[in-house]
């Protein structure tokens, strides 16, 4: 069985497999929900859900949903398809890759990652942030 969870713990969600592909998008609404683009992380099988959720009806076709705690994204699901998660949910993504993008013309400049030289370990990071705490956060 697969776990995941938001911020806070209040959600949880529950699988028996997860994709191992996950795909990004920069459609206008994802890029205003999740802040600059969404990854989605499909669920490959039935699906638990505990903890209080909200639900927005994005489209005709499909709802996302949030943590109505701490306000975590959880997903997008359209009315036909599978979860799509937010990998961030799961332990390492739960393992998937990234390779997939969708609306890919529509992707800032700025958004290509791989000619990002300057990249901070977590260990580096926390240590000269000390408000952070080690390791993983609740």
């Amino acid at each position: 069985m697969i776990e995941g969870r938001c911020l806070c713990g209040a959600v949880r969600v529950r699988t028996e497999r997860l994709s191992d592909e996950m795909s990004a998008c920069f459609c206008t609404n994802c890029t205003r929900w999740g802040g600059g683009f969404q990854i989605g992380l499909n669920a490959m099988a039935d699906v638990e859900v505990t903890g209080p959720v909200k639900r927005y009806r994005a489209a005709p076709f499909a709802e996302r949903a949030w943590c109505d705690t701490c306000g975590s994204s959880l997903w997008l699901k359209d009315d036909d398809g599978p979860y799509e998660f937010c990998p961030g949910l799961f332990a390492n993504a739960g393992g998937a890759e990234l390779n997939h993008i969708v609306y890919a013309d529509r992707m800032p400049v700025g958004f290509d990652f791989k000619n990002v030289s300057d990249r901070v370990t977590a260990a580096d990071y926390e240590r000269d942030n000390p408000f952070v705490p080690e390791g993983d956060m609740p």
